[in-house]
């Protein structure tokens, strides 16, 4: 075979590869979780002092009014504006509590945030200008009585996305970009 043969055979498997990859069902590929595990999610947004427990995926599929409710806890309450939020970070959430063996309330510091909210407070300083809350893939949190440097260490070792660590104002972010780490 020559040497053209084999590059265009090895072009037409990745090409091949690629596109099996792209038809897998989502679930598998956008969650941590396993596909068939229901997952539950108990949230209290520390601002609004409101308080939601809900199971958010019943093992197969995304419940679509439960991701509402979880969107709307987690909206800009500076505006009263409700995003989706990226339902990664909530598997992600789950699976840290799970290793961490944590039962409580995920304490919401900050999830979505509107272009004019962000804007604002990057007077304050600390702020990213194209920051990952406003387009709802993002949140800040803590878990109750849960050592944060724990909460860091288990949300760096899925692997996600970013993960920034905030001992000071008491919370970890995490997000659906790339994975680094602050």
């Amino acid at each position: 075979m020559s040497e053209i043969d084999y590059k265009r055979r090895q072009l037409l498997v990745a090409g091949g590869l690629a596109v099996g990859a792209c038809l897998l069902p989502g679930v598998a590929l956008a969650s941590p979780y396993k596909a068939t595990s229901a997952r539950k999610i108990s949230l209290c947004n520390i601002h609004t002092k409101e308080d939601l427990e809900t199971q958010y995926f019943d093992g197969q599929s995304y419940i679509k009014e439960e991701l509402k409710r979880i969107n709307h806890i987690c909206r800009d309450f500076r505006r009263n504006e409700v995003a989706n939020m990226d339902r990664r970070l909530f598997d992600a959430i789950a699976e840290i509590q799970a290793g961490l063996g944590h039962k409580g309330q995920v304490r919401i510091i900050s999830g979505y945030r509107s272009p004019e909210t962000n804007k604002a407070l990057q007077k304050n300083g600390g702020v990213a200008k194209k920051s990952y809350h406003m387009k709802g893939e993002a949140i800040d949190f803590n878990l109750e009585g849960v050592p944060l440097s724990k909460v860091r260490n288990a949300a760096l070792e899925l692997r996600l996305g970013g993960v920034g660590y905030y001992p000071k104002s008491g919370f970890v972010h995490i997000d659906t970009g790339p994975v680094r780490r602050w």
